[in-house]
């Protein structure tokens, strides 16, 4: 009887340990209720990013600001855009900003047509700083000023986009004589020069470049100059300061630098806004919804926890493409003031996460010319602002503006990374840079 009775008493023992959760490493191995999955053995917290758990090739990666695509064609990289299932872009609408551009010079020349035409020669003569011949943005800002100043010929159903060098006399068999009719008045539009601004060790969008060329066409032809146009802020701001704003001569540009805002105060013509601030959150926050796991749309179309959304004004999306691309907005004298702060973020987006809901994840990301206005002193200012408020832990590599491998050589060891942001240097290269995640 006693045997038995002790029996007992350990039977119960045993039971009553299994109840109270006597293993604890049995407890960290139970599934959430109604999760129907068991959960990580491990649970990561803040301070634990979890970037060699996953095989980099399968990792989240944005491409921005510049979309894979052929520098000769256009034609879209698909294999660089379906990398995997977490691979979208990020940029703005190129072709409606472009034609957004081009109207807005035409609007100030048939706003201001009583003073435009400086020398009274009938001829309203403009010159162009074209920015990348090879990038599909640059394309586009070079085809909506020459469709909208009538200059644009057609081949295969596209206004050609390639630099005329010099073409005082009209005569250039890449853009046409453009013909404009104000208060009753003929005019003749001519784009008088263009060229790529290539600097001599290859980087192009290149100020300094765009300065020197500004002074060499005015050395030669400067009373025929009525219109400076710019395929962005950079090199139009180097053009302005060199030569158009001493002689009180408009200048158009592209990206709504702070320089180029403010400038506007002094006789810069006006510039586009690509909306950078909605452009940044949305190249981290895909990021962010790829690594929490949440439907992609989460902080963008729909409300995230934190309140975080967009309208569909600034912003769209096409999923045949990948690609999320930010809506443009004319910046011109009558609205500039509203432009001044180009680094603060988007207010409906400037929502702290919470960072138990959304813990800190390492972030790989490079601006492929630390020396582009653009990009260095308007979008990374805003992406660091974005970084703290989506928890993300962002390390920003400067490239030269000339080669990947100043580029791709940082990016020795990816698996330190739980997701990847990349700015190519050409548009061709996404190969560069997806080679190193398959390896």
């Amino acid at each position: 009887m006693k045997k038995a009775l002790a029996l007992i008493l350990a039977l119960v023992m045993v039971m009553s340990l299994a109840a109270c959760g006597g293993n604890p490493s049995n407890e960290a191995s139970k599934a959430p209720e109604g999760t129907g999955s068991s959960a990580p053995a491990e649970s990561k917290t803040p301070e634990q990013p979890t970037g060699g758990d996953v095989a980099n090739k399968d990792k989240p990666l944005v491409w921005f600001n510049r979309q894979p695509s052929n520098s000769s064609t256009g034609e879209l990289d698909m294999t660089a855009l379906n990398f995997n299932k977490d691979t979208y872009y990020v940029g703005f609408d190129a072709n409606q900003g472009a034609e957004l551009q081009g109207q807005m010079i035409l609007d100030y020349i048939t706003a201001h047509i009583d003073a435009i035409d400086r020398n009274g020669d009938g001829i309203i003569g403009y010159v162009l700083a074209i920015g990348d011949i090879g990038h599909n943005d640059s394309v586009a800002r070079t085809r909506g000023v020459r469709k909208a100043l009538t200059t644009g010929i057609e081949e295969n159903g596209a206004i050609k986009s390639d630099a005329v060098g010099t073409n005082v006399d009209g005569s250039a068999t890449a853009v046409q004589d453009g013909k404009l009719t104000i208060n009753g008045k003929d005019y003749t539009v001519r784009e008088l020069a263009s060229q790529e601004m290539k600097n001599s060790a290859g980087a192009t969008w290149d100020a300094a470049t765009a300065g020197n060329a500004i002074n060499t066409w005015t050395a030669s032809f400067g009373d025929q100059i009525d219109i400076v146009a710019s395929n962005n802020d950079g090199m139009g701001m180097a053009m302005f300061n060199a030569w158009s704003k001493a002689n009180n001569v408009p200048t158009f540009g592209y990206d709504a630098n702070a320089d180029a805002v403010a400038a506007i105060a002094d006789g810069y013509g006006g510039t586009i806004s690509q909306h950078a601030d909605v452009q940044a959150y949305l190249t981290l926050r895909v990021l962010r919804n790829a690594l929490d796991g949440v439907d992609i749309d989460t902080g963008i179309g729909t409300a995230d926890d934190a309140g975080n959304v967009l309208s569909d004004d600034v912003y769209r999306y096409d999923d045949s493409k990948r690609s999320y691309y930010a809506l443009n907005v004319a910046v011109t004298a009558e609205n500039y003031n509203d432009f001044m702060d180009a680094t603060k973020p988007y207010a409906p987006v400037a929502n702290q996460l919470s960072a138990d809901s959304h813990p800190t994840k390492n972030v790989w990301l490079n601006i492929y010319n630390s020396a582009d206005n653009f990009l260095s002193a308007t979008y990374q200012p805003l992406l660091q602002n974005y970084d703290d408020l989506l928890n993300l832990k962002v390390e920003y590599i400067g490239g030269d503006g000339q080669t990947e491998a100043n580029i791709t050589n940082r990016l020795s060891n990816p698996s330190q990374y739980d997701a990847f942001a990349i700015n190519m240097v050409k548009t061709d290269n996404a190969a560069s840079y997806t080679g190193l995640l398959n390896q």
